[in-house]
């Protein structure tokens, strides 16, 4: 590792938007199936990866997705989210993230009679073995799936309720935007504020600003998963600058999954010079083949960002955590310590 890789390894970072989903290591794939009797298309680590990381051909965010369809079936028992969630963290770990969120979508692991405050208590667990060894902090986000019938969603909003301040911190809108617009969710996420969940949606990836507008306005979104088509509308880019909420931007998934054509138009150093709330993090460290250091190390080439820039995104991340302030305040402390350590304003 050379000294400058070495650099963007030791930030002290934070991640605000992960998928458990999006985080299963082939290696956990093949100890899973060989404990339940899975068949699987390939007997070794790198065999299986065509089938759980996208390429460089990847033409969509429905493309992209239906790489889950393959990881789901292998986190359908407790044990099996108790270890994604405890090596997610594991994974983010070494890269130096002091926090993490972890969201994941309960519904879609119930195949095998789990139900969805089952997933949630499971997952929370892992996370917590996690904590107790190594040095990060990680909280769980409970997703809605817009293919998913109302119903099944405020299902999901009532089993995350009772670990609200237990391992649970906010929920969440995803899945195929485009062809589900957020304003037919505005009932499930009442039921969200009804019972006292911070709320972040995906909107702005694979359709319009107008969806970001209605995540904010009408469901109620104080945080924005993507956001990268937000300046398609000057009037709502301002409302969001004026609101300060923040951005979960995930540079490689969205060059993969074309919410943006190509780096060259990619909007993160246009959105931080215009003072929006900016965030760096990774979606889907699996399937897109990624972690934390690399989007760093890709934002500061691609971009030009200075080290204190990176700084100030960082600490964007800390802000922005759906943490209690006493914990806050004691993440931004260390957070800004280890800056201090490394030279770094």
């Amino acid at each position: 590792m050379n000294k400058r890789m070495n650099r963007w390894h030791s930030l002290p970072k934070v991640d605000l938007h992960v998928h458990l989903d999006g985080s299963l290591l082939p290696a956990t794939v093949l100890d899973i199936a060989a404990a339940e009797g899975m068949e699987l298309p390939a007997g070794d680590a790198a065999g299986l990866i065509p089938y759980m990381q996208v390429d460089d051909e990847c033409r969509s965010l429905p493309e992209y997705l239906s790489k889950f369809d393959f990881t789901t079936r292998f986190m359908q028992t407790g044990a099996a989210l108790e270890r994604v969630a405890y090596e997610t963290l594991a994974q983010a770990a070494s890269h130096n993230c002091r926090y993490i969120e972890v969201r994941f979508a309960p519904q879609l692991h119930r195949l095998r009679g789990l139900r969805p405050e089952e997933a949630i208590h499971h997952v929370i667990e892992g996370l917590k073995r996690a904590e107790r060894q190594f040095d990060i902090k990680g909280r769980a986000i409970a997703i809605c799936m817009r293919h998913h019938g109302r119903e099944e969603n405020l299902e999901v909003i009532e089993a995350a309720a009772p670990y609200a301040g237990r391992g649970l911190v906010a929920v969440d809108l995803a899945g195929d935007e485009a062809s589900y617009p957020p304003e037919l969710f505005r009932e499930v996420f009442a039921l969200a504020h009804k019972r006292s969940l911070p709320v972040t949606i995906h909107a702005g990836e694979a359709a319009g600003a107008e969806n970001v507008y209605e995540a904010v306005k009408n469901l109620g979104a104080s945080r924005i998963g993507h956001g990268v088509r937000l300046r398609e509308n000057p009037a709502i880019l301002q409302m969001m600058l004026e609101q300060r909420i923040p951005l979960e931007m995930c540079p490689v998934s969205n060059i993969q999954t074309k919410a943006v054509a190509d780096w060259d138009v990619y909007p993160i150093r246009d959105y931080f010079e215009r003072g929006l709330i900016v965030t760096l993090n990774t979606d889907n460290p699996s399937v897109s083949g990624t972690d934390i250091t690399r989007e760093y190390r890709i934002v500061s080439e691609k971009f030009d960002f200075t080290d204190a820039e990176l700084a100030s995104i960082i600490r964007n991340g800390v802000n922005a955590a759906f943490l209690e302030d006493a914990e806050k305040k004691a993440l931004k402390q260390r957070i800004d310590q280890e800056l201090q350590e490394l030279g770094i304003k």
